[in-house]
């Protein structure tokens, strides 16, 4: 075959003849032709590949060296690009790489080595030092990048297929790294300056931050970031936050040095995203956090948390659970205050007798901050709710009793009627939220005496302000407390229903006497279980109610044989038809103002022992109807001498001239505030109920068990009692149901207990 002597176009340095490398003949099968046959190409007497020129490779290589030189030295290149890319392609095609790699680097190192003296001197300030460093940076990354782009088919052949050799730009950032940044007088410096910056920045100053970025981006692909500066970097900043947490939390109130460490936060994740390495977050992040935070979190809670939690400062107390939430322990050292304070400060609510007016109210109040703390401060964290539950429930135990009483009146106050505070939405909303101060409660027996005796009023009295209101709060009881706690309450309703039922068949019965009264009747039948137990007062009612009522009684016991009917004249009321100057008016009155106005039509001036007499009243109760009806707003009576109280020597008389632009009045009976004894009596009827629930509970623990010790008592006892009791209370009942010879003691162990059958 015939030679190709065309020149290479493409360099001008190698006149050599393009052959097949390899010198094999190669074979190749045609397609066959019409006549079926096949033939074969054969390729053979391929040349050996021709030898390098003489010098070529010394030439060349010095070329090459120009190239890199006028690269170094920013200076233009003598020859083309793609010519010095093919001479270190043909180079390399002629097992000349090891050279080439070796003689590159010597060059690249003596060049890098000659810059160190220009970081010598000793007059250059820091910030200089550094311009010039990143400057001496930047040239030397763009110089490796051009001296790479000309030996590239080096670093892609040769340096590729050799696993321990680095790259052309690795090989210069090694170069850097050991003849530079290694260098430990320039290491020294850097960092200085680095650090010295980031001091300037955090002081407020403005600084260069593409410079730092720059320079410490040096040391992260030098792979000296961490020994080198972050290490000196986390102590500094450890050093002046724990100062700074120090000096400020001297000098600042607890809202401003929250948001001063929330700024700092947000300023450190700021230098991250901007000049610091990635990998220093976390680290960096965590010694601000337990510097300003960690090391302060205590004095911060105690100095501070109170007054967020009372001035409702909701921002604050946010970013105070934001930030105790990074921080180790913090939320568990905030959930442990936030508990204290609840219990503190209702604990104050409940135990300072002279806030009992309004102390419902106020924790009412209280549990809406707290919730409303819980739910927008501390992101509806379980741990906090949990713990506010179980503070109320603690606080609001340490004052047996009260509390429920309390409880009891207030739901009093919104059933009324004539509380005009509410709609039906908001009175329905009160009662859910007292439901809940209700859950908290120990001694609910006492609430339910209490709500008893003020249901039964509303209920006798018709000042209920809503059946439905009514029904719905017996219904949250039932559900909370179960049927049995509203078992009674539930009776009282039934007993007014049936009532009216009975009202309308006696009104029929009424109509078909011989003699019908003047006086309209109406009577309610109370099951005495039901209802509180009232003191029978005997009053001496005029002789038409007496018949009356003997007139109901045959009635009703005509129904209901067996039955024993007990008047209760405390709870009766009536309507009066009155004549006065200006005209005739109707006076609701109580029973009580109905027998001391029904003497003015015998008489018309009359003393208080006159009256005592012939009504019965008793002398604190009859004093408390006359102030009502002479000293009040509806003064139908006049007194004499005049004055707000009513003493022994005063006169009534019937007051001709009283106006009124009403036909009806109501005039109220003056009620006598609840007194101590009062009070006393209702709490020690719920304390009799629970002695005999500790008796009852005793026997039948007994009757099953047979045998059992006195702690094992006990302790089955604390699990089945609904209600708060001292072990000493259950000593004594014990006691007297050995006295009682239900329970004896074992004769050999006196701890020791026996069912008696």
């Amino acid at each position: 075959m015939a030679e190709d002597t065309r020149q290479d176009k493409r360099t001008g340095f190698s006149p050599l003849t393009e052959h097949n490398t390899n010198g094999i003949a190669r074979t190749s099968a045609l397609a066959p032709s019409k006549t079926g046959a096949s033939k074969k190409l054969v390729i053979k007497n391929f040349k050996d590949r021709p030898r390098l020129a003489e010098n070529y490779t010394e030439d060349t290589w010095l070329k090459l060296r120009d190239a890199v030189g006028a690269i170094q030295n920013s200076t233009s290149i003598k020859y083309n690009l793609e010519e010095l890319y093919q001479a270190v392609e043909n180079l390399c095609s002629y097992k000349v790489s090891p050279t080439l790699y070796k003689q590159l680097r010597q060059v690249c190192e003596d060049h890098v080595q000659a810059q160190i003296h220009q970081f010598r001197e000793e007059s250059l300030d820091n910030l200089s030092f550094l311009k010039r460093m990143n400057r001496c940076w930047q040239d030397h990354c763009r110089q490796t990048i051009m001296i790479r782009s000309i030996f590239l088919f080096l670093d892609r052949t040769y340096v590729l297929q050799n696993s321990l050799l680095p790259s052309i730009w690795d090989t210069g950032l090694e170069l850097f790294r050991i003849h530079i940044v290694s260098d430990g007088a320039v290491q020294k410096r850097t960092v200085d300056g680095i650090l010295e910056q980031i001091e300037l920045e955090r002081n407020g100053e403005t600084i260069d931050r593409s410079l730092l970025r720059s320079l410490l981006g040096m040391l992260s692909d030098l792979q000296v970031y961490k020994d080198s500066f972050e290490e000196r970097f986390l102590v500094e900043t450890n050093r002046l936050y724990a100062a700074e947490g120090q000096r400020l939390m001297q000098e600042r109130d607890v809202p401003e040095y929250l948001h001063h460490v929330a700024r700092r936060l947000e300023e450190e994740n700021d230098r991250i995203v901007n000049y610091l390495d990635l990998s220093t977050q976390r680290t960096l992040i965590n010694c601000v956090e337990k510097q300003l935070l960690g090391e302060h979190m205590t004095a911060v809670l105690q100095k501070g948390l109170s007054t967020l939690l009372d001035e409702n400062r909701v921002t604050e107390l946010t970013l105070l659970y934001h930030l105790f939430s990074k921080v180790k322990g913090g939320l568990s050292t905030l959930l442990q205050f936030w508990r204290d304070y609840i219990k503190s400060f209702g604990g104050e609510i409940v135990c300072t007798p002279e806030k009992d007016k309004d102390m419902v109210q106020d924790l009412l109040d209280f549990k809406d901050k707290m919730d409303n703390v819980a739910h927008s401060c501390f992101t509806r964290n379980e741990g906090f709710i949990n713990a506010m539950k179980e503070a109320f429930e603690t606080f609001i135990n340490k004052r047996p009793n009260k509390p429920a009483e309390l409880i009891a009146k207030y739901v009093d106050s919104k059933l009324r009627a004539g509380n005009k505070e509410a709609t039906e939405e908001e009175l329905e909303r009160i009662l859910d939220k007292i439901m809940i101060i209700f859950r908290f409660i120990h001694g609910k027996d006492v609430f339910e005496a209490f709500y008893k005796k003020d249901l039964a009023k509303r209920l006798l009295v018709g000042k209920s302000a809503s059946v439905d209101a009514e029904k719905s709060m017996l219904s949250k009881l039932k559900h909370e407390c179960g049927a049995a706690f509203t078992s009674k309450l539930e009776g009282m309703f039934k007993d007014m229903e049936l009532s009216k039922d009975i009202m309308i068949q006696f009104k029929q019965y009424m109509q078909n006497q011989s003699e019908p009264s003047n006086i309209e009747l109406t009577v309610n039948i109370l099951t005495m279980g039901y209802w509180p137990s009232y003191t029978p007062m005997e009053v001496h009612l005029p002789p038409e109610m007496v018949k009356l009522q003997e007139v109901f009684k045959l009635f009703y016991l005509g129904k209901h044989s067996g039955r024993k009917l007990q008047w209760q004249p405390t709870l009766g009321h009536a309507v009066l038809k009155a004549e006065f100057k200006e005209g005739k008016k109707e006076l609701q009155v109580s029973l009580f103002q109905t027998l001391v106005l029904l003497m003015f039509n015998e008489g018309e001036d009359f003393s208080v022992e006159e009256i005592r007499t012939a009504t019965g009243i008793e002398e604190g109760e009859l004093k408390r109807t006359l102030q009502s009806l002479a000293c009040g707003k509806a003064r139908v009576l006049n007194k004499n001498p005049r004055g707000k109280d009513v003493e022994d020597g005063d006169r009534f008389n019937f007051n001709n001239d009283f106006k009124h632009k009403l036909f009806r009045i109501k005039i109220n009976q003056i009620q006598m505030k609840e007194t101590v004894e009062e009070q006393v009596s209702t709490t020690e009827r719920v304390f009799q109920d629970r002695q005999y629930q500790i008796d009852a509970a005793v026997v039948r623990i007994m009757k099953m068990r047979k045998t059992l010790s006195h702690n094992l008592l006990v302790s089955e006892l604390y699990n089945q009692l609904k209600f708060p009791v001292k072990p000493g209370d259950l000593k004594k009942r014990i006691e007297s149901l050995i006295d009682r010879d239900y329970m004896e003691r074992d004769k050999e162990t006196p701890n020791q207990y026996h069912y008696v059958a």
